[in-house]
């Protein structure tokens, strides 16, 4: 399986990036995180630092557009193969911006694609 990020990885059990990173683990999927606060999610460790991860697939955004701003060059850094913007963290200005580095970029919901077997 190929490795996801999580970008903005929460410990809260209500939130979507949560979720996600359980659905991600039981379908197989190699899972890193980076959220605000340390701690566990399905066996998976959120990191608070920004770590240079090997082989990223996909990076999942869970970051509304503003907070994504910082992270741009780091997500760009890491060469995913594509990025997926979840419902809330749509960004036209970091859409070209992948486009220039030739980085897929997908407007979806990663429990969608999922649920329906399009991840």
């Amino acid at each position: 399986m190929k490795k996801t990020l999580v970008m903005g990885a929460s410990l809260k059990p209500s939130r979507y990036s949560n979720i996600a990173i359980n659905r991600l683990v039981s379908a197989g999927n190699e899972v890193v995180a980076f959220g605000l606060r340390k701690g566990e999610v399905a066996g998976v460790e959120i990191d608070t630092a920004l770590l240079k991860y090997k082989n990223i697939d996909t990076v999942t955004l869970y970051l509304n557009p503003k907070n994504q701003e910082q992270y741009y060059e780091y997500i760009i850094g890491l060469n995913p193969s594509r990025v997926i913007f979840n419902p809330g963290t749509e960004n036209p200005d970091f859409y070209a911006m992948l486009r220039k580095n030739n980085i897929d970029y997908e407007v979806a919901c990663t429990l969608v694609l999922l649920s329906i077997g399009q991840y």
